[in-house]
C-alpha cells in the first residue's frame, strides 16, 4: 500500500482530500504545521507528499528545502497544493524540487485525485 504524507493546516481539507485518498487504497499520514510535516516524513518514509505553503511553524518553502537537502526524503516526490498563484511561488517551488504545482481553488477533488495517482505511480 502506497503511503501518502498530507501537510496542510487546514482541517477540513486535510479530512476531505485525506478520506478520498484512503477510499483509493492509500495510506494517509497526516500532519497540520511544516515541522511536524518535516518529522513526519522522516519517520513515515512517504512514497509521495502533498505540501502546502502556507503553514505556521515552519513555511512549506522551508519544509521542501529542507525534504530535498536531506539524504532520508531527497528523493521523495513532493506536490505542493496551495491557494498560492503567484509565478515566483511557482517557480520557486520547482526549483526547490516539487514535481508538480497544483492551485487549490484551479483543481476540483477529482482531479487532485488523478494527478496524485499520475505521479505516486511512476
Amino acid at each position: 500500500m502506497k503511503k501518502i504524507l498530507f501537510v496542510e493546516d487546514e482541517a477540513a481539507l486535510q479530512e476531505a482530500v485525506g478520506i478520498s485518498l484512503e477510499q483509493k487504497g492509500y495510506k494517509v499520514v497526516r500532519a497540520l504545521d511544516g515541522e511536524a510535516g518535516f518529522r513526519s516524513a522522516k519517520t513515515e518514509n512517504p512514497d509521495l507528499i502533498l505540501l502546502d505553503l502556507i503553514l505556521p511553524r515552519k513555511d512549506g518553502f522551508e519544509v521542501l528545502e529542507n525534504l530535498k537537502k536531506d539524504q532520508d526524503t531527497k528523493d521523495i516526490p513532493v506536490i505542493v497544493l496551495t491557494n498560492l498563484e503567484g509565478m515566483k511561488d511557482v517557480e520557486k517551488a520547482i526549483s526547490l524540487g516539487a514535481v508538480s504545482y497544483l492551485v487549490k481553488t484551479d483543481y476540483d477533488l477529482k482531479e487532485m485525485l488523478k494527478k496524485i495517482e499520475e505521479i505516486i505511480e511512476k
